[in-house]
């Protein structure tokens, strides 16, 4: 596990000083899954104790029984252009991304620069097998993907090998190779066959994964990946501006903007930028957080609010509903019910404590405000400002106990004003870590459920990642739904949309019709009249609308698509 903070921009923004909690970004495994395991069973017996031994041999069972935490390194570059050197680069980005969505939890690449760091070596060294073990190990990685890549001509060939670092044991190598135009195409084939060869059992079809990111252009992605990596603020925002003006809809490369004019403390363009990303991008809880750390540097502390509370309802993590709590705080709202919901979920923090304190304070709760203060100065003895707080308040307390003794003296001047602290540090792998933890509790949950009604929760899952463009994260709910429920029509039909996404008609039309066959539905229907629409076979398309009409008359994807039907020239029922 990481045994030190992650590497973070040096400079000093304005604000009170955030004093960093040097923990563990990765729990251990075997806590986590008795935990997990104790969380089902307690509510499978509340529900219904006949249940719950087939709740703990589910939930058991639904706990990966092999590591899934990675460390992505570079691609050694084989070639002879040193001017390629970027695309060793691009491979942990991509992989990282793809193999999130894949249920894994692959290690970032600020905390792989502090494990190089903490080892004692330069940032761009590359590393030898022997070098990499220690690496995983001190990051806690269960495995290691590496490789290189050569190019002949105007083919690109990658190789990618996976090592097993409890078992000390190399996967077989996994080549990919196509024209250099396609390298994308090439990263996200590698991350498919990657994750089969970790988990064989794994079922999302290689399409998806090329179709995960199909309209990003190379030059833009090149310039992406240079601006990630160059040293230089001015060149770093010059390759990411580039960047998002070749592809405008590059999420991804927006947020790394923003992410840069906020290391440079330019906090108004970062905030503007990082406005860009719409709030159901998969980027958009970091691009939020900073976003909101941005808003509240320029005094722009209700819109900052609204920040934090967009990345707090997805996931309620203590420091992001801390920084709700302080946003509320400076636009006059009471931001102690956010800091008490933090202190609930991390009560060691002494920086949570020292805000319900200041809260409390200027609430007049003058009792509950020492109580919390000394509960910080416990937690943090060595925090000046915790005692100069804690002496302010003893000072309250002598002016309340004068007020009374002397009730017609004079009141002498109000001492200053302390205000709360902000988190300033954005812990992606703790976010990734959260996401995975309740994705594996969901997952225990409906292991207890009859196979039909977990069937149609996954499909909900699955719908739900659909309408919010997550493709690949639907594909693998509703593949576990079929299996669960292999007569399950709502999974046939959500089959049946990933698969027209990824450019594979013949698959979504088979997969459609499965699906009417066993219940006829709309969303069914409409893949088929967009693929017949797209076919120029109008008389068909005309049937499929109105067959989804008639069994929903309102339903606006269906009229949307009957109105397209109609310019052709044909009209509706």
């Amino acid at each position: 596990m990481l045994r030190g903070p992650p590497v973070t921009p040096t400079a000093v923004f304005p604000g009170n000083y955030n004093h960093f909690d040097v923990r563990s970004l990765y729990p251990i495994r075997s806590v986590l899954s008795a935990l997990l395991v104790a969380a089902v069973c307690i509510t499978a017996a509340a529900q219904n104790p006949a249940l719950a031994p087939v709740a703990v041999n589910s939930a058991a069972a639904a706990i990966p029984r092999n590591g899934r935490l990675l460390l992505v390194m570079p691609f050694e570059n084989r070639s002879s252009q040193t001017n390629l050197d970027w695309i060793g680069e691009s491979v942990p980005e991509v992989l990282n991304q793809r193999l999130t969505s894949a249920g894994f939890l692959p290690i970032n690449r600020t905390d792989r620069l502090y494990a190089l760091d903490h080892l004692g070596l330069p940032l761009d060294f590359r590393p030898s097998r022997a070098s990499m073990l220690r690496m995983a190990q001190t990051l806690d990685a269960d495995y290691v993907i590496y490789g290189s890549y050569t190019l002949d001509g105007t083919t690109l060939r990658a190789t990618a090998q996976i090592l097993d670092v409890a078992a000390l044991q190399l996967g077989r190598p996994i080549e990919q190779q196509a024209e250099l135009a396609h390298l994308i195409d090439i990263l996200n084939s590698l991350a498919w066959r990657t994750a089969r060869q970790l988990d064989p059992s794994y079922s999302v079809a290689e399409q998806t994964f090329v179709a995960a990111n199909a309209n990003v252009r190379l030059d833009a992605f090149e310039n992406f990946i240079r601006g990630l990596v160059e040293a230089q603020h001015a060149e770093r925002i010059k390759h990411l501006k580039e960047s998002v003006r070749l592809n405008p809809n590059f999420y991804a490369a927006w947020l790394a903007l923003g992410r840069a004019y906020f290391a440079h403390q330019d906090f108004e363009q970062a905030y503007t930028t990082l406005g860009k990303l719409p709030r159901n991008d998969s980027h958009a809880l970091e691009a939020q957080f900073y976003r909101g750390l941005a808003l509240f540097y320029t005094g722009n502390y209700a819109k900052a609010e609204d920040a934090f509370a967009f990345v707090a309802t997805m996931l309620p993590l203590p420091e992001v509903v801390n920084n709700e709590g302080v946003a509320a705080s400076r636009h006059g709202r009471d931001g102690g019910p956010l800091f008490e919901q933090a202190i609930a979920v991390d009560p060691k923090d002494a920086d949570y404590h020292f805000n319900l304190a200041v809260s409390m304070r200027r609430h007049n709760n003058l009792s509950g405000a020492q109580r919390e203060i000394e509960i910080a100065q416990k937690l943090r003895p060595s925090d000046s400002e915790v005692e100069a707080v804690a002496a302010l308040f003893k000072t309250d307390a002598a002016r309340v106990v004068l007020a009374k003794a002397y009730p017609g003296a004079p009141e002498s001047d109000p001492p200053s004003e302390p205000l709360e602290r902000i988190k300033r540090g954005y812990n992606e792998a703790s976010f990734h870590q959260a996401a995975f933890e309740l994705e594996q509790v969901e997952a225990m949950r409906l292991a207890t459920l009859p196979a039909a009604d977990r069937a149609k929760a996954l499909s909900r899952q699955g719908a739900l990642f659909v309408s919010r463009g997550f493709f690949l994260e639907a594909e693998r709910q509703f593949s576990e739904a079929v299996q669960a429920d292999p007569l399950s029509a709502l999974a046939h039909a959500g089959l049946a949309q990933v698969r027209e996404h990824s450019g594979d008609p013949e698959a979504a039309r088979k997969e459609a019709q499965t699906s009417i066959s066993l219940q006829p539905n709309v969303a069914a229907y409409l893949v088929l009249g967009r693929l017949d629409l797209a076919a120029n076979h109008i008389q068909e398309a005309t049937a499929d609308v109105s067959n989804a009409l008639r069994l929903e008359p309102a339903n606006a994807n269906a009229r949307g698509l009957g109105q397209a039907v109609e310019a052709r020239g044909h009209k509706l029922p």
